[in-house]
C-alpha cells in the first residue's frame, strides 16, 4: 500500500490535485473520502468530476444516498453520501453492489458508515483542515 500526502491545498488547486490523484491510482475506481463536516469532500469530488469530464451539476446526494452523473463520453460516475444512513440495510436497498462493482468511478463520502461493504481494493482519501483554511489530503493506494 502506498500513502501520499498533499499539504497546504487551497480550493483553487483542487482540479490540479484531482488530476494528479487520478493519474496516480491506476485502475482503481472506488474512492472513499473521509473528513469532518465541511472539510471539503464534496468540493474535491466536484474537482474529480470536472477532470473526468462530467457534464452534469455535481452536488452532494445527502438525502438520495447516490447521484449519477454522465461524462462527455456518456460514462456514468457515481457519488455516494452515507452520512444520514441509519442502518446498513438502506445501502443494500439501493443496490450498492451494482455501483461498486460496475467498473465505473464511485466517490464515497462518509465511508466509515459502510466499511464492511467496501470492495477489497479501493483508494482511501482523508481530508483535514489545517492552518489558514488550507487542506491536508492524504490518500492510500492499495
Amino acid at each position: 500500500m502506498t500513502e501520499k500526502k498533499i499539504d497546504q491545498v487551497d480550493s483553487a488547486q483542487l482540479p490540479e490535485i484531482a488530476e494528479q490523484i487520478l493519474n496516480n491510482i491506476g485502475n482503481q475506481r472506488i474512492l472513499a473520502l473521509s473528513g469532518k463536516m465541511g472539510a471539503g469532500k464534496t468540493t474535491l469530488i466536484k474537482a474529480f468530476c470536472q477532470v473526468l469530464g462530467v457534464t452534469d451539476a455535481v452536488n452532494s446526494p445527502t438525502f438520495a444516498l447516490v447521484n449519477e452523473y454522465a461524462t462527455i463520453h456518456k460514462e456514468p460516475v457515481y457519488h455516494f453520501d452515507f452520512y444520514r444512513i441509519q442502518t446498513i440495510e438502506e445501502v443494500f436497498d439501493i443496490g450498492y453492489e451494482e455501483y461498486f462493482y460496475s467498473g465505473y468511478f464511485c466517490f464515497i463520502e462518509w465511508p466509515e458508515m459502510i466499511m464492511e461493504l467496501l470492495p477489497e481494493s479501493y483508494v482511501y482519501l482523508s481530508i483535514e483542515i489545517t492552518e489558514g483554511n488550507k487542506r491536508l489530503i492524504t490518500y492510500r493506494i492499495p
